[in-house]
């Protein structure tokens, strides 16, 4: 097997639009939250979210792709534009057969669903008559992001969308790190990307009870692991990587983020929106990422947690956790405190925090965690209130999806 390493990395976030900006805030212990700007807030009953905030297309984009694309197909643009520049691929230089070797597998969650919901409400409003975009179908489907990043860049390799709701970006990165190292591609454009602050969304996350509903207190309401928290709080952006096969990356003295080295996916087979009360589904991707990594718990410096703020879902997961580390005090962050949660790309964005963790030596904070859950298992060291600095080499990072889906990733201090 070929080993696999990150080159570049980009970033459209509640928390910045670049990669450092945003690494900035998450070192800060900052909040992306506040009253929806995108919405009329006041109709829900949930008002706030997790926002991109001075977000400009333009600076990707010409106003004829503007109107072609929808926001989560822009975002995934920004962001894998940002990726492809940090990595210094210089694929304009390349002829194509080396792009025949480059391919991209993007994920989303939802798609082009402000899309599907304007031209539905200008049809419903109008006479009756069916007047639709011809855009509408490649606006909206979930495939589109990655197809649109291959032309833009002339990829001839590999191609495809993941979805697996929650999970869908870290099973898009899982799934480039295993094209890489069977030989199918040499690099990899990866990540997932959502635009989710729309009136169905909303409505549709309020009737299932999955949202907070702290109003008075948007910045303060994504509060993993403790007694008070009601729901989690919704975002959007997306986040990019390029991943490399290592020799070909040392050959052209690219940089080097950090080694991926594994793999886990599994399924709760449990419920349709609610995880495993003894986290089976989660339990059984880290094991399997730790074995296809070849690595013992032990290993492992911290676990991202996938931790979205809900009763339900945050004891799941430790108590998962606690079930693959066992004895070991392993120590645990939940980053969606900040960034709240981005759906179909919580795994990219959080995968970025991952290998910027390792690059600094420090792990990130959950913020807001005021009082523990007396229920969380015990024996797990939860990072809350200020983050720690120490040596990192492995990072494994969790995310769980709607339907069971689970997939967890594991970086590695490139040596």
């Amino acid at each position: 097997m070929k080993r696999v390493i990150v080159t570049g990395v980009g970033a459209i976030t509640p928390l910045g639009n670049t990669v450092e900006e945003f690494w900035k805030n998450i070192m800060e212990g900052k909040s992306g939250a506040g009253i929806f700007t995108k919405i009329e807030a006041s109709r829900f009953k949930t008002q706030f979210g997790c926002e991109v905030k001075n977000f400009h297309p333009e600076e990707f984009l010409d106003k004829k792709e503007l109107r072609t694309y929808d926001l989560f197909t822009q975002y995934a643009i920004a962001a894998s534009d940002q990726a492809i520049m940090d990595s210094k691929l210089g694929l304009k230089l390349m002829d194509e057969n080396e792009r025949s070797e480059i391919g991209v597998i993007w994920a989303s969650g939802n798609g082009g669903i402000s899309t599907f919901e304007k031209e539905l409400k200008e049809y419903y409003s109008g006479d009756g008559t069916p007047r639709f975009s011809p855009f509408m179908i490649p606006k909206m489907i979930v495939d589109i992001a990655a197809g649109v990043i291959s032309i833009r860049n002339g990829l001839y390799g590999p191609n495809y969308a993941t979805v697996s709701a929650c999970a869908s970006s870290n099973t898009a990165i899982i799934n480039a790190f295993d094209t890489i190292r069977v030989g199918k591609a040499m690099v990899m454009i990866c990540g997932g990307s959502e635009a989710v602050i729309t009136e169905s969304a909303i409505g549709g996350f309020n009737a299932s009870q999955a949202l907070s509903k702290r109003n008075e207190d948007p910045q303060g309401a994504s509060r993993p692991f403790d007694e008070t928290r009601d729901g989690f709080v919704i975002g959007e952006g997306a986040g990019a990587l390029v991943l490399e096969e290592l020799e070909h990356a040392l050959d052209r003295n690219a940089p080097i983020y950090a080694e991926i080295v594994g793999g886990g996916m599994a399924a709760d087979a449990y419920h349709l929106t609610g995880t495993h009360p003894e986290g089976f589904g989660a339990a059984l991707c880290m094991r399997k990422a730790l074995s296809d990594a070849g690595v013992e718990a032990s290993h492992i410096d911290y676990v991202n947690a996938h931790a979205t703020s809900t009763p339900m879902g945050d004891i799941s997961e430790l108590i998962g956790i606690k079930r693959v580390f066992d004895q070991q005090p392993i120590k645990v962050t939940a980053t969606k405190s900040m960034t709240g949660h981005l759906l179909g790309a919580a795994g990219a964005i959080e995968s970025i925090i991952s290998l910027l963790s390792i690059r600094d030596n420090v792990i990130p904070a959950t913020i807001n965690t005021q009082h523990l859950d007396k229920n969380n298992p015990e024996g797990l060291d939860i990072v809350i209130n200020q983050c720690r600095f120490q040596q990192v080499n492995y990072v494994l990072n969790n995310t769980f999806g709607f339907g069971g889906h689970t997939a967890s990733s594991i970086f590695k201090k490139y040596q």
